[in-house]
């Protein structure tokens, strides 16, 4: 049980360290594309300024001839038509670094703030998965035990009652012998004798016939809790075994995920 607490001890530590590696991907995320906006907008103004550099050349000029090139294919039409396409593509890299900082960089932030609420959420039910798991190995520890206790008392008491049906049998046989060696006596003294020694021999083998009858039952109400005991154990160990594999196959994956 020690050992799979710190089992689970440490899978959550493995989920607190997940979540932070996953807010830290999403906080660079963030940081590279605040930084590329910035970039995206350096660049289109230093495109809009190159534009208006050369096209300013072109509204000054005085050359009429040149004026009139404009409007037909020629060099100069070609150099407008280029410098048309960089004020474009600045203003296309401003929208872009609009779209950055106005749509991207705030719903990183949001996925931000919902996998941490997300990763609260999953370690509570974590706790709670763990809890309910420890509840039943506990449960089962519990019933082990018992089963262990009362089966070492079901054993001990079938010992001493083998051992009062050999006292029993020792017992029986001793009288046996007793009367198979009487020596012969006088009628009277032959018959007092052997009063006596029934009366003592019967006496020994009642009194180990009760204490049989005692260790019998003994061993009997033992060996019913034994196997009481046992039943439950089985059945705590059946239902402990559903529910590490629920635990392990299915509730953790899902965790991790």
């Amino acid at each position: 049980v020690t050992e799979i607490r710190a089992q689970l001890v440490e899978q959550l530590k493995c989920l607190d360290q997940q979540c932070e590696l996953r807010v830290q991907l999403l906080q660079d995320l963030q940081d590279f594309f605040r930084k590329k906006a910035e970039i995206e907008m350096d660049y289109s103004r230093n495109l809009e300024k190159l534009a208006e550099r050369f096209l300013a050349k072109t509204r000054s000029t005085k050359d009429q001839q040149f004026k009139k090139d404009q409007n037909v294919l020629s060099p100069v039409n070609c150099w407008n038509l280029l410098l048309n396409q960089v004020k474009r593509e600045s203003r296309d890299h401003t929208t872009l670094s609009d779209i950055y900082l106005n749509n991207i960089i705030p719903r990183f932030v949001q996925v931000s703030e919902d996998s941490g609420r997300l990763f609260k959420k999953s370690k509570e039910v974590g706790l709670q998965l763990q809890e309910d798991l420890m509840k039943v190995l506990n449960e089962l520890y519990t019933v082990m035990k018992t089963y262990h206790m009362y089966n070492a008392d079901s054993i001990s008491a079938q010992s001493k009652l083998k051992e009062a049906e050999k006292q029993e049998e020792k017992q029986i046989g001793k009288s046996v012998k007793q009367e198979d060696k009487q020596t012969p006596r006088s009628p009277d003294s032959t018959s007092n004798v052997k009063f006596e020694e029934k009366h003592v021999r019967r006496s020994s083998v009642k009194k180990i016939e009760k204490m049989k009858e005692k260790r019998q039952a003994k061993y009997t109400e033992n060996r019913l809790k034994a196997i009481k005991a046992r039943n439950e154990y089985l059945l705590a160990l059946e239902a402990t075994n559903a529910s590490v594999f629920k635990y392990y196959i299915h509730d953790l994956s899902d965790l991790i995920d």
